[in-house]
């Protein structure tokens, strides 16, 4: 996947927001928390970290092209890295990162799902 495609799809989640980091990886967040990393080399993803169920963390940690994020899951929460198309295809992915910022989204303060109109009750919810 390119970089520009992760991009433009990472951008188009509601309040979604872009930031370099951590040895320049590029680094989304809803509400100040993460819900995707990803590096790149030469403009194509070399790997992406994003937050899983339980069960689909431990589906997903021993399928080829994909282990435990690195950090993360070491600290047992529930992220994994995809880093190659092995087992995961990149609309697999990108659904992955979909499910990650909603899920990201829902253990945000009420206060802040509510200023960001993701609360169950707004009438906009979480995009699908």
């Amino acid at each position: 996947m390119t970089l520009d495609a992760f991009t433009a799809f990472c951008e188009s989640l509601p309040h979604a927001t872009y930031v370099r980091q951590w040895g320049d990886s590029h680094v989304w967040k809803i509400g100040g928390k993460v819900f995707a990393i990803a590096g790149d080399e030469n403009g194509e993803i070399t790997g992406v970290s994003f937050k899983v169920t339980p069960i689909a963390f431990h589906i997903l940690k021993d399928q080829p092209g994909c282990q435990g994020a690195p950090y993360m899951a070491s600290r047992g929460m529930k992220w994994i890295q995809r880093f190659s198309d092995a087992t995961m295809s990149d609309a697999e992915l990108l659904t992955y990162i979909r499910d990650s910022y909603r899920l990201v989204g829902a253990g945000l303060t009420k206060k802040m799902q509510k200023e960001l109109g993701l609360s169950p009750e707004s009438p906009r919810g979480f995009p699908s």
